[in-house]
């Protein structure tokens, strides 16, 4: 109602038969536009933004989720993140020290050190003591890695691994899946030459616990499982993401990380069969043997 005006005060508004506002505004009648203020506009400017929009995407979650995973993995033990920062600050420590330093047997000391060592988190490698006789020790030092949550996460380069994919998509699929399981081999041979350079054989059992870990500091949130007479590397995420769904080729070189850190631990070759999501199995799991 043009030029139309309302009694301010709640006294008048009372008189004139007007209802009263909580917040003490005049509220005009039925029909009649209500006066903008300078705070009712800045309430609508401050309106919640939809939901939807800041929802984080399915492959955010999984990434989150494979990071907290390697992270607690890594440091979910107490005296295991007390010995990182041992070894941290001392630059650089042997299974020997840690054991005397934390009253810890020495085979649970050397797990320890393994265990951050298959993470990414310590470098290994061989102390020779000047004028010393016997093996040399192997000496764990602080390596590059962070140990909080990058962002953003180390999911493979999307760009890169599309661009690998869609050349293999060139090739024959066996030529195509032979060449990604090398490639993943070669990468796995050198993580385990990382982990535990001049180490005599392990046994399948604790090198699959060893391959679990380190697949984990990947993304892979992986575990290692007891199947009978065998021990399986069940994942829970995989870091390629969709990318794997769309290319299982990508599999082949989850696969061969596995035998070459296998090859690598167990100085022998260990064929690994597997299963896979990307391929339509009902989860992903690697068994050696």
């Amino acid at each position: 109602m043009p030029g139309a005006s309302f009694p301010k005060g709640r006294d008048d508004q009372r008189r004139a038969g007007l209802p009263l506002d909580p917040t003490g505004e005049t509220l005009p009648p039925a029909g009649a536009a209500r006066p903008v203020t300078a705070d009712s506009g800045a309430r609508s400017a401050a309106a919640p933004r939809d939901a939807a929009e800041e929802r984080p995407s399915a492959a955010e979650d999984e990434d989150f989720s494979s990071l907290v995973t390697a992270v607690t993995a890594a440091f979910g033990d107490s005296t295991r993140r007390r010995i990182y920062l041992f070894a941290r600050e001392a630059g650089g420590v042997t299974a020997g020290e840690v054991a005397r330093r934390f009253d810890l047997h020495p085979n649970v000391a050397r797990h320890h050190l393994d265990k951050l060592a298959a993470g990414g988190y310590l470098e290994v490698g061989l102390d020779h003591a000047a004028g010393g006789a016997g093996r040399p020790s192997k000496r764990y030092r602080r390596s590059g890695r962070q140990t909080g949550l990058p962002v953003p996460p180390p999911r493979p380069d999307e760009l890169l691994t599309t661009l690998l994919t869609r050349a293999l998509a060139l090739l024959p699929a066996a030529v195509a899946e032979q060449l990604a399981e090398e490639v993943g081999a070669e990468y796995g041979r050198s993580l385990a030459a990382q982990m535990a350079p001049g180490d005599s054989q392990r046994s399948r059992r604790t090198a699959m616990s060893a391959v679990a870990d380190a697949l984990t500091a990947h993304g892979f949130a992986a575990r290692a499982e007891a199947e009978g007479s065998t021990t399986a590397i069940v994942r829970d995420l995989c870091p390629f993401g969709e990318l794997a769904t769309q290319h299982p080729v990508l599999c082949a070189v989850d696969r061969g990380i596995v035998q070459g850190l296998l090859a690598g631990l167990c100085r022998d070759s260990v064929p690994v069969t597997m299963s896979s999501r990307a391929l339509g199995d009902a989860s992903c799991v690697s068994v050696a043997g």
